[in-house]
Order: structure tokens, then C-alpha cells, then sequence
């Protein structure tokens, strides 16, 4: 029978995060100048970006920074009034909007931990996860279901170590072999929040001048709450969100967006429409960025003979860098980013950044083949409710993410002859 090793492959390829880091008693990497909790850092923000737009909801609602705050204070106030304190669990269950926004920071600014729904779940998977979640208070989906409503209130008392946010997988990607398709809850921290943040600010490079992100990713996901909502905010940047898709022209020329963000998948249903807009004299050349969350496994179809997705999109977006970033609910939905001046290969998964690190796992590791395991800041250290999922995906601080890569010998990662991922799927 082959020996199993575990084959630690320090980072040697391009730094992609320059912002300090230092190793901790655990072994991980951490960043050592993190405000206390989330909800410090956004109040930051509050105060520095007060008049600027928030959050906009294309043909919907429209919040400055500080409408946003007193408005989820507000939630947060009517939440107390039902009871939700400190480490309570409030489930948001709302389709993507303004509205959204408002109840998961008013659930963050009650003391509560957040418990992301995704809406387009069935209704039996819905109520599996908050019952799972032994959710205290739920912010439903329903059109009549309204807000809580109460006394400005903020909660500023939690701590690094704290629990911020229950967020769900979304079960293995097709042909994953030997997992579980449920659901299960990713206990995310302040500081696993805070340095997703911090690692995509830096890596994205984004801007602190007025950024404007159209972010079609789901809200309900690691990859669309954590590492585009948050890093926006945290920048002072506007999020516009289109529930529509039919007014993304909109969107991006009355807006004045400056960077897209989606799933791979995503952007494969909408890359005819865009490329029509674009034809019909959609005016793009103001989108700087471009930011694709997932599987670089499933990225995305190729529109025509010979064409690459990223060569489809430069079309649509001719002044626009793009990123493909990799990830999986445990790991806060980042991990490996690579852009579009270093690969085109679809197999290729990116170099590591912010502090992760990687790890090979099987009889190959040694020549740099096997299961890819990671740790870092932004890595739960457990997962909600069960231990013995935990002990089976868990090597110390290593993170088991059940996907079968080579690392070549400048650190890049790349997909196993497999193809297999164990990641949750962020369509």
C-alpha cells in the first residue's frame, strides 16, 4: 500500500499581497494589524466615506454609507427588541438587493452571527440549513416580511477569535467522488473575514478613489459576501447590485462601473448578451477590472472556434485586467488568483496569496502531485456542528479541499489529471 505524505510547498511564486504577515505559535501565517471585528472596521469606513454611495440597486433602492449604517442599526435595534444578542444566530433568507445588504449588516451590528441563505435553494435544503444553524431570528424571502425596525443600535463588543458568519456549502462540483452533497455550516471568524479582506484589497489592487463593482455574484456565498461586498466596502467603493440581468447596459454605462464581478458560469450565460450590448454601442471602456470567483475547472465555454473566454471578454472589456480567483467556503472563498497577463491555460488554478499557504497530500506529494491542502488567516478552524466532518477534513491547520493538482516549481497550481474538485460549486 503507498505511503501517504503530507508535503508542505512553501510560497515561491510572485507575491500577488504584499501586506505584512507573520508566522503565529500555530504555524499559520497572520496579519497583524487587523482591526478588532468586522464591524470596526466597517464603522471606519462609515465615518471616512459617509456621503459616498454604498450600495445601489439597479432600478431599486440607493444608500450613501451613512443611510446604510443608520438604517442597519435600526435592524439591528428591532432585532434586539425581538431578543437577538450577542452570538445568536440570524438567518438571512432574501433574494439580492439593497434590502439584503441592509439585514445582514443589521444582523452583524446586533451582535448576531450572520447565517447566509441562499435563496435559490430548495425549499427543503433552505430549511435544512437553518435548522442546522439553530437559527434564533429569521430575516425571510417573503415580498411582505419586513424588517425589523427599532432604536439605533450597535454592538461593538466582539473580538478576532469571535464567530462573525455561518456560511454554507454548496455541496461538491459534479464527479467529486466520496462527499457528502449536504450543506455544512463554515464557521468564519473576524479574523478569517478581515483577512480575506485585506488579502483581496491587496491582491485585486483595488482603489480607494470611488470604486464602482457590479457584483452579480451571489450575495449568499463566501465568494460573493466575503471577497466582493466587504473589500468594496472596505475600500469606501459603491456596490451595484442587478437582481435584473436584463439591465446590466444600465448598470454598467448609467452606473459608471468600473469593475464586473461574477462566477465563471455567470459570465458564460452572459457573455452573448454583453457581447450584443457591446454591438448595439454599449460604451465599456471604463471597466478597469474584470473578477471571476471559481473553479477554474468549469470556467467557461469557448464562444468560438479558437477564442479564449478571457480573449471573449478583452472584447467586451478592451481596457479591463482580469482576475480568475479560486477558492472554497472553508477557505472564506479565496486562496489561489491568477490574472490574465500570467495564463491562459483553463487548467491552471492561480499562485497562492494574502497567507495562504499549500500542502500536498498523497504518495506523489514529493513530486508535486496529490490533493491540495491549505491554511492560513483566512481558513475556518472548523466546521458548525460537527466534529466528525472537521476530524475527516482536517490535518492540524490543513485544510483538506479533496482536489487532485500538480504545483509546478514556481509555486503556480495547477488542475490533477483528475479533474476532480471537491470545492463547493458558486454558480
Amino acid at each position: 500500500m503507498s505511503q501517504q505524505l503530507l508535503v508542505e510547498y512553501p510560497m515561491v511564486g510572485p507575491p500577488v499581497c504584499a501586506n505584512p504577515l507573520a508566522r503565529g505559535a500555530d504555524g499559520v501565517l497572520r496579519y497583524g494589524n487587523l482591526t478588532p471585528a468586522l464591524t470596526e472596521l466597517l464603522d471606519l469606513q462609515v465615518h471616512a466615506f459617509a456621503q459616498r454611495e454604498a450600495v445601489v440597486e439597479i432600478g431599486g433602492p440607493r444608500f450613501t454609507y451613512r443611510e446604510l449604517w443608520h438604517s442597519a442599526s435600526r435592524i439591528a435595534g428591532g432585532l434586539q427588541e425581538h431578543g437577538i444578542g450577542y452570538g445568536d444566530r440570524v438567518a438571512i433568507h432574501m433574494p439580492v438587493g439593497a434590502r439584503w445588504v441592509q439585514a445582514f449588516l443589521g444582523a452583524l451590528l446586533s451582535g448576531a452571527v450572520p447565517v447566509l441563505v441562499h435563496d435559490g435553494l430548495p425549499a427543503a435544503v433552505a430549511e435544512r440549513v437553518i435548522a442546522d444553524s439553530r437559527a434564533d431570528f429569521v430575516l425571510g424571502s417573503g415580498a411582505g416580511d419586513e424588517l425589523p425596525d427599532g432604536a439605533a443600535y450597535i454592538d461593538d463588543g466582539a473580538a478576532l477569535s469571535d464567530l462573525a458568519l455561518l456560511c454554507y456549502t454548496s455541496g461538491p462540483a459534479p464527479g467529486a467522488a466520496g462527499q457528502d452533497a449536504a450543506p455544512k455550516g463554515v464557521e468564519l471568524t473576524n479574523e478569517n473575514l478581515l483577512s480575506a479582506i485585506r488579502s483581496v484589497v491587496g491582491a485585486l489592487d483595488l482603489p480607494t478613489d470611488g470604486l464602482r463593482n457590479l457584483l452579480l455574484l451571489p450575495l449568499a456565498h463566501a465568494s460573493g459576501c466575503v471577497d466582493q461586498l466587504l473589500p468594496t466596502f472596505a475600500v469606501g467603493g459603491t456596490v451595484v447590485l442587478a437582481p435584473d440581468t436584463g439591465k446590466l447596459a444600465e448598470g454598467i454605462a448609467t452606473e459608471r462601473v468600473d469593475m464586473v464581478s461574477a462566477t465563471p458560469r455567470l459570465f458564460a450565460r452572459l457573455l452573448p448578451q454583453l457581447a450584443a450590448l457591446r454591438q448595439d454601442g454599449m460604451r465599456t471602456e471604463g471597466v478597469s477590472r474584470i473578477s471571476s470567483a471559481g473553479h477554474r475547472a468549469e470556467r467557461m465555454f469557448v464562444p468560438a472556434a479558437g477564442a479564449t473566454p478571457s480573449a471573449a471578454l478583452r472584447e467586451i472589456f478592451p481596457a479591463a485586467r482580469q482576475w480568475s480567483v479560486w477558492g472554497a467556503t472553508e477557505t472564506s472563498g479565496i486562496g489561489l488568483a491568477v490574472d490574465d497577463r500570467a495564463e491562459a491555460d483553463a487548467a491552471v488554478l492561480g499562485f497562492p496569496f494574502g497567507g495562504t499557504e499549500l500542502a500536498l497530500f498523497g504518495p506523489r506529494a514529493g513530486s508535486g502531485h496529490g490533493e491540495l491542502l491549505c491554511r492560513g488567516p483566512n481558513v475556518t478552524r472548523r466546521y458548525w456542528n460537527d466534529p466528525e466532518a472537521t476530524a475527516d477534513r482536517f490535518t492540524g491547520s490543513w485544510f483538506h479541499t479533496g482536489d487532485q493538482v500538480t504545483i509546478d516549481a514556481d509555486g503556480l497550481v495547477r488542475r490533477g489529471a483528475t479533474g476532480q474538485s471537491g470545492f463547493p460549486r458558486i454558480d
